[in-house]
């Protein structure tokens, strides 16, 4: 399998046309997915006002079942957008939820995905601070879990390129203010001209986009929907 190929085996498009069937393109689309934006569902429930371990149970018994069910049945409406459609899908399950005394056994011990229980508390005290709304922290955690796939593929590719030390140092003209750091002073970081520099910026907020929709993609059934899903999704960080 070549990588365009497992790129294009982790898009929600493949899990749509499989429609009911489970295949295994599907079936690793939609386990991939599932993997990256597990956090903005505990946060989304933690946010309902549930504790640590009972999101933590939640969110995991709520996998386990969204993985092995017919998992389009009855949410159509929704389906177009992974993002929503696993909203849809979680709200339903919180709604038709068993007692929790019962939670054990509806989970039967069973982890189909191993989430970093370890630092999601934290994460989520941090980004509690702000008091969302439910709805709002799941699409703002939504929005940063995107946001690190997006850095860390660029990462990956720079380090492939043996421009690991480059990356680091710009990084910065991605995720802060433009005066966080000044052309002059990166270029000496690098000990490279500051004309390079604006060169390898540039490059590099160019490819930062080309993936940004990329990742944007894989999360839709529709390509068209791109420029409505970044918009939706950057409005998270609206005060």
């Amino acid at each position: 399998m070549t990588p365009g190929d497992i790129f294009a085996t982790t898009h929600w498009s493949v899990v749509v046309s499989a429609g009911q069937r489970h295949t295994p393109q599907s079936d690793h689309a939609l386990e991939e997915l599932c993997r990256t934006y597990w956090f903005p569902l505990y946060a989304y429930v933690r946010r309902r006002g549930y504790s640590k371990e009972d999101a933590e149970d939640l969110t995991q018994t709520f996998f386990v079942r969204f993985l092995a069910k017919n998992y389009l049945e009855g949410l159509s409406a929704e389906r177009g957008r992974f993002r929503a459609f696993l909203l849809a899908s979680l709200k339903h399950f919180l709604a038709n939820e068993w007692d929790k005394s019962q939670r054990q056994k509806r989970g039967g011990g069973v982890t189909l995905l191993s989430l970093d229980w370890q630092t999601a508390d934290t994460q989520f005290q941090i980004a509690a601070a702000n008091e969302p709304s439910p709805e709002k922290a799941f699409d703002r955690e939504w929005a940063l879990a995107l946001l690190a796939c997006v850095i860390e593929r660029l990462r990956a590719e720079c380090a492939a390129e043996n421009h690991a030390r480059l990356f680091e140092v710009l990084i910065v003209f991605l995720t802060v203010g433009k005066s966080a750091i000044s052309y002059n002073q990166a270029a000496a970081e690098l000990r490279i001209s500051e004309g390079a520099v604006r060169v390898a910026v540039h490059r590099l907020r160019r490819r930062y986009r080309e993936v940004l929709r990329e990742e944007i993609t894989q999360t839709l059934s529709d390509p068209a929907n791109v420029a409505e899903e970044m918009q939706a999704l950057f409005s998270a960080f609206a005060p």
